[in-house]
């Protein structure tokens, strides 16, 4: 195996603790142990009698309950939980896939989700979303990509970067066009639950059949980040159980305070999930002035789902665009080559209640910087 550096990753290692306003984060705004603690009577007491000793592997049993109820017809014995959804997706690649096996991935994306299978030894083929057309992903197109190899498509809605949501009539045909060839789908819903529009929510994958994995987290909708809890939901036995196996050679069992705060805060999901939605609804309004006013410097797709989106820089460098105004004003951006994007896009974080702040230091730096008379554009 041989994987590159993770270069979102590397990037927020070099500014995200020592940078004052993250304006890029992908996770929303997130919370104290003793608030989360506070949602529920009783909470706080139980939490002090946690035994600090080993977990069961697959997580614990009222945990996964708990899972299970944001699924339709999955059942706790379906679902493994893991430290964070990074573990889940580098195990699930490497359980599925052989060398040689060839793999769709929709694109942009989160570097491991097409970086693992490359490593394996895959062919990686991107199905991109692009701009000029919403972010929206052609099915016309995935038909084209497909391979007698072809071992697994894997889809992020909603999506990061951009925050862009299938469409339900979409997501019923990709999960068909999936069943039909018996290839598997990786459903990466990590940001399920923040949908703008409610009716719009899509079903998650893994209740359309065994053929799809469903990929959640605790970090993203739900604000709890720290709490390093993911999970896999699948009706497809040998995947899980192959996964479970092969935890025992990485994390083995998870965290035992961090299960029952994620039991808590899944249990209390909704409540905080319109809690971020607020925020992020809130901070759109605050974005939507800001672009309407520098028009000239800034477009974007409007995303419809989840706590982020790809606007795209029209005037000058995306890279010294985003490395300026670090220094210059403590405010991250993610330029787009994170991405392996080289269209000047880059990732803004709507989740955070600061983010008013981080604007206003945004908007100065660009009304001084790009429309200063000693500066040319």
């Amino acid at each position: 195996m041989n994987l590159p550096p993770f270069k979102l990753e590397r990037y927020f290692a070099k500014y995200e603790f020592n940078t004052e306003f993250l304006l890029c984060s992908s996770d929303c705004e997130s919370m104290s142990i003793a608030d989360l603690l506070a949602l529920e009577p009783g909470a706080a007491e139980k939490f002090q009698r946690i035994w600090l000793g080993y977990t069961e592997s697959q997580g614990s049993p009222a945990l996964r309950q708990e899972i299970a109820k944001v699924y339709e017809t999955i059942q706790p014995e379906e679902i493994l939980v893991h430290s964070g959804a990074e573990e889940a997706i580098f195990l699930f690649m490497q359980v599925t896939l052989e060398r040689g096996d060839h793999i769709i991935v929709h694109t942009p994306c989160y570097q491991s989700l097409r970086d693992v299978a490359k490593s394996i030894g895959c062919d990686v083929s991107p199905w991109r979303a692009r701009e000029e057309n919403g972010w929206a992903l052609d099915l016309d197109e995935l038909r084209h990509l497909m391979r007698t190899n072809t071992k697994v498509i894997v889809v992020n809605t909603p999506h990061n970067p951009t925050g862009y949501l299938m469409s339900r009539a979409d997501f019923d045909d990709l999960n068909k066009f999936a069943q039909e060839r018996k290839i598997i789908l990786f459903s990466d819903e990590v940001y399920r639950e923040s949908e703008y529009d409610l009716a719009a929510r899509l079903p998650a994958g893994c209740d359309y059949g065994d053929h799809a994995v469903s990929l959640g987290v605790t970090s993203k909708t739900y604000g709890l980040a720290g709490l390093r809890i993911g999970w896999v939901a699948t009706k497809n036995k040998k995947i899980c159980e192959k996964m479970a196996s092969l935890k025992d050679y990485t994390t083995i069992c998870n965290s035992a305070p961090s299960e029952f705060l994620a039991e808590v805060g899944i249990r209390h999901r909704q409540e905080l999930a319109e809690r971020n939605l607020g925020i992020i609804q809130s901070n759109l309004s605050v974005i939507d002035d800001l672009f309407a006013r520098h028009s000239s410097l800034f477009t974007w797709n409007r995303p419809t789902a989840g706590s982020m989106g790809f606007p795209r820089l029209l005037k000058g460098n995306v890279e010294d665009f985003c490395d300026d105004l670090v220094k210059k004003s403590g405010v991250l951006l993610l330029p787009g080559s994170m991405y392996d994007d080289s269209h000047n896009h880059f990732r803004l974080g709507l989740g955070r209640k600061n983010l008013p702040q981080a604007v206003e230091r945004l908007d100065n730096f660009v009304s001084s910087f790009f429309f200063h008379p000693s500066h040319s554009l």
